[in-house]
């Protein structure tokens, strides 16, 4: 019997729940919000009974359930650790200031909302409720950067069609310059090869200019790199399989996110795709202009 493939899709308020789940729905998803966790998985043996015709659910569990959301732990537990559900949890986040200028333009009352708080206040206190929900989660979507179009890009991608027990692998550039990425399990350094942005002719240009990309991949240096974080990749991945992981965020990193990572981040994703791992692999490039 084929397993109900579910999406649990939390996170905090303004981190772009609304949009993910609209995605989801457009790819065939029958999504439910702010469903009583108690429900869950009652629903989830309601859906059983339906002779197939729905195989794909997302629910939408956050602060607004209220007294209701003091049960979504045990609810989840239940769901995650059902031979019969596919599950993943997936936990939207983004930097204070985003989600504070996200509230302001669209004039929306956060749902921690009191008389005597700020909306900063609120936010917080919606990050000591969600902690744990965040460890729980098997993967975190930083969408501090992204657009709506950018996420929508973000979740077609990661979510697409893939084949059962394939690890959905994310791999994005960013720059030191703009902090760390939030959601990244895996962080390379790559600012130890030589730099393009010093040679006049490259240094507007993107990593996925022609001109730059030769530079960086023709340094004898990159490809020792490529050699040996490639093996250590393919050591990696089938041993997560194994341990039942299902999402592996790959960050690589240069000085702005615009050059060295970029070319890298193109460069590793077509090795992955081309090694024959069961991976379902994307790309993102967090800080360069042009991508």
């Amino acid at each position: 019997m084929q397993k109900l493939t579910v999406k649990i899709i939390t996170g905090m308020s303004g981190a772009g729940k609304s949009h993910v789940v609209n995605y989801l729905e457009d790819m065939g998803y029958y999504c439910v919000d702010n469903l009583p966790p108690d429900l869950f998985y009652k629903f989830l043996e309601l859906i059983q009974t339906s002779g197939g015709k729905i195989k794909k659910v997302a629910f939408v569990v956050d602060v607004r359930g209220g007294l209701y959301f003091e049960t979504v732990k045990e609810a989840l537990l239940q769901i995650t650790q059902s031979p019969e559900v596919d599950s993943t949890v997936v936990f939207l986040d983004a930097a204070n200031e985003t989600l504070v200028r996200r509230f302001k333009e669209t004039r929306r009352r956060h749902p921690l909302f009191a008389p005597g708080k700020s909306l900063l206040d609120c936010i917080n206190e919606e990050r000591t409720y969600l902690e744990y929900l965040r460890g729980m989660a098997d993967m975190i979507i930083d969408t501090s950067s992204f657009t709506p179009n950018q996420l929508h890009t973000y979740v077609q991608r990661t979510f697409g069609e893939m084949e059962d027990g394939d690890l959905a692998v994310s791999v994005s550039s960013f720059g030191y310059k703009y902090g760390l990425p939030m959601d990244a399990d895996l962080v390379m350094d790559v600012r130890f090869l030589p730099n393009p942005y010093y040679q006049e002719n490259m240094r507007k240009l993107c990593g996925k200019d022609d001109l730059v990309k030769d530079y960086v991949l023709g340094q004898s240096l990159t490809q020792a790199f490529l050699e040996h974080f490639g093996r250590l990749l393919l050591f990696l991945i089938p041993n997560y399989i194994k341990e039942g992981k299902k999402n592996l965020s790959i960050a690589i990193g240069c000085t702005g996110g615009q050059h060295r990572s970029v070319v890298l981040t193109e460069e590793i994703a077509r090795m992955l795709k081309e090694s024959g791992a069961a991976v379902h692999v994307t790309v993102s490039h967090r800080d360069c202009p042009e991508s």
